[in-house]
């Protein structure tokens, strides 16, 4: 992003919770923004909150690679260009662990958590690569622990590795890589409210703060977890 130039970040999962702060945060420092996720309506809303001469919605399945195609397509004939990927879109399982679990919902997981990240990737790094971009990926701190029978974490295991792979993939092409790790986040990701979890705008900060560092310095890693209660 240049000062004569704004950026343009695409984000995925943008209609709401971490997407939705992100893209906030970023508009309030002069990026453009193309935001995609399902829910159209949500993302209306956004541009319309955003301002539509800075941001666009894009409506997309992240498990499907047409779809994804077709976003950054519509990015590009937006903007013209692609500077930074936040690959944020992902979705939870059922309870049962593998024991009790229902497998259609790991089909689901895997295929938005995992294919999801890795198609969004696919149909954007040719222009991150020309732009000596930044990509971002939202892991988890499920993807450094092991949780008991837990299908969510073993997707977030993959998408670390997406990170750390990709990483090297990139090497020497001037293109930063992120994983974005936050511990449990109040989102509508949760049926109910979790009062002690991080809110969206505390990760969307972290997404900030790696984005606005200089061109020589990579942030890897940001896990962010939610200061434990007063006891």
């Amino acid at each position: 992003m240049t000062e004569t130039e704004p950026g343009v970040l695409l984000i995925t999962g943008a209609s709401s919770g971490i997407g939705a702060e992100t893209a906030r945060a970023a508009a309030a420092r002069g990026w453009r923004l193309a935001l995609a996720a399902r829910s159209l309506d949500k993302l209306n809303d956004l541009v319309a909150e955003l301002g539509p001469d800075r941001a666009c919605a894009i409506a997309c399945d992240v498990s499907d690679w047409d779809d994804q195609q077709r976003m950054a397509a519509a990015a590009l004939e937006r903007f013209g260009r692609i500077d930074a990927v936040f690959a944020n879109a992902g979705t939870g399982g059922e309870p049962g662990g593998f024991s009790g679990a229902p497998p259609e919902s790991w089909r689901r997981m895997v295929d938005v958590n995992i294919l999801g990240v890795a198609y969004t990737l696919r149909a954007t790094l040719e222009h991150v690569k020309a732009a000596r971009g930044h990509v971002l990926i939202t892991s988890s701190i499920a993807g450094r622990r092991v949780l008991a029978g837990s299908m969510y974490a073993a997707t977030k295991w993959a998408v670390s590795a997406i990170g750390y792979g990709l990483r090297e993939e990139l090497r020497g092409t001037g293109v930063r890589v992120t994983l974005i790790e936050p511990g449990m986040v109040d989102t509508p990701f949760f049926d109910a409210a979790k009062p002690d979890a991080l809110r969206p705008g505390d990760v969307a900060r972290s997404v900030i703060y790696a984005l606005e560092q200089p061109p020589g310095v990579d942030v890897h890693e940001l896990v962010i977890l939610p200061t434990p209660p007063l006891t």
